[in-house]
């Protein structure tokens, strides 16, 4: 188990599939270690907390104009993977943070009430992140 204080930080900069799922099967596994998680949505990665949005990210490679994405998805079903939505609420039930970066939101003109706020624990933008991340034993970008 992770000593007390031990922390993961992750930066969500890609709103692709695969690196969501990346991020939060981390930060999952930081939680079930003991350590606290945060991750810090930004840019195209903020667009997943958009309502409905989770689970519609394309994928970084081998796309395919949906095509790639449809094959993983079938494939991922058959190994049984969890979906993001189940990933998601894993995090939040393990007290993991979510960090909405309030800069992309004005670069981009979203609004909160477009964004599931229920999963946002904090809005910040860089100052909020180095501030998390100051004291993490990990921290990554994805």
């Amino acid at each position: 188990m992770g000593k007390m204080g031990e922390k993961a930080v992750i930066v969500l900069h890609s709103g692709d599939m695969d690196k969501v799922y990346s991020a939060l099967i981390i930060a999952n596994g930081a939680l079930a270690m003991g350590m606290e998680a945060s991750i810090f949505f930004t840019f195209w990665g903020l667009m997943r907390l958009k309502k409905g949005e989770l689970e519609k990210g394309p994928l970084s490679k081998m796309n395919m104009m949906g095509l790639g994405r449809q094959m993983i998805k079938k494939r991922m079903d058959k190994a049984n993977v969890v979906s993001l939505e189940r990933l998601m609420s894993d995090f939040k039930e393990l007290g993991g943070k979510i960090i909405a970066c309030e800069m992309t939101m004005e670069i981009m003109g979203i609004t909160k009430e477009e964004l599931r706020t229920e999963w946002v624990d904090e809005w910040g933008a860089v100052g909020t992140y180095i501030q998390e991340a100051r004291d993490a034993n990990i921290t990554l970008f994805i």
